[in-house]
């Protein structure tokens, strides 16, 4: 555990479009010592091998994120959750889950190029939850339906992604 000065348990919300690199931040985030939950992985597990879900089936693997985060803030645990956040209410739902337990959660938004993120999603093959096939329709969609997150929300970490590394 790396917590907080006060002994407080972190909180950390990776933000950010399919194939802007959010598994390759919370994965380095966790060897750093933070739980690492992921949306994605949660949803494969479950059997769904395409994105957007659908409405119940993401409602559920959310509800089954949110009780996972909960229960390791309240053991004092740092936790990275791994979604795209796409909008400002699905990161204010994650923040009033932990703000009871004294935890202001900070967003981390990864500033990826929209071309590099088109680069990575051409790439994909589908081969696991991190490798989910979004065609360019979809890919569109999703960017231009993403709310980039401001200060005025709460805590806010831009990062900026090597573009080179290749993965999304």
């Amino acid at each position: 555990m790396v917590s907080g000065m006060d002994g407080a348990a972190r909180v950390v919300l990776v933000c950010g479009p399919a194939g802007a690199g959010k598994t390759t931040h919370a994965r380095a985030l966790e060897r750093e010592g933070y739980e690492r939950l992921s949306f994605d992985e949660e949803a494969w597990q479950r059997g769904y091998r395409s994105h957007p879900l659908p409405d119940e089936a993401a409602a559920e693997v959310h509800a089954v994120l949110a009780g996972r985060l909960v229960g390791l803030v309240e053991e004092g645990r740092d936790v990275v959750v791994d979604t795209s956040f796409w909008s400002r209410a699905s990161r204010d739902r994650y923040r009033a889950l932990v703000a009871p337990l004294g935890v202001a959660a900070v967003v981390h938004y990864l500033d990826t190029p929209r071309e590099v993120v088109l680069g990575r999603l051409w790439h994909r093959s589908g081969g696991g939850p991190h490798d989910v096939i979004v065609p360019p329709d979809q890919a569109d969609a999703y960017l231009a339906g993403f709310e980039v997150p401001t200060v005025d929300e709460g805590p806010l970490v831009v990062v900026r992604p090597d573009a080179a590394d290749g993965r999304g």
